[in-house]
């Protein structure tokens, strides 16, 4: 998904953590998520950047999970991913979580296995919040 987006965000909205960073198991514990909770696609909206050891969910941080996660990225990369998103929005919340978690066992399968987690690019590491 990272790949994805980084090769079609054409506005440069969206910004990147790993979720075994603490910045990201700050996030995910504010939000009742187990930072030990690795198996999905989180997105965090109105994120305010707060040392995690001082980290309270923010009243207007808003996180994103599974299906909804993709489909707000999907949105937000115009073109045929916004259409995309927008047809694939009238199927019902379960049925899409179902489908991401089939998908997600599958990813390998599917879309390929890397060796190594790829390091960004120089151009792009300012998209990403860890590194």
């Amino acid at each position: 998904m990272v790949r994805l987006v980084l090769k079609r965000d054409r506005d440069g909205i969206f910004r990147f953590a790993s979720l075994q960073s603490p910045l990201a198991a700050g996030i995910l514990a504010a939000h009742g998520v187990a930072p030990s909770s690795l198996d999905t696609f989180y997105l965090v909206l109105n994120h305010d950047p707060v040392k995690p050891a001082e980290r309270e969910r923010p009243p207007r941080e808003l996180l994103l999970v599974r299906s909804d996660a993709v489909l707000f990225v999907l949105k937000n990369l115009h073109g045929i991913w916004t259409v995309t998103a927008t047809v694939l929005r009238v199927i019902p919340r379960p049925i899409r979580d179902w489908v991401y978690r089939l998908l997600a066992r599958h990813r390998y399968r599917i879309f390929g296995l890397y060796a190594t987690c790829p390091m960004p690019e120089e151009d792009l590491r300012d998209r990403f919040l860890d590194v």
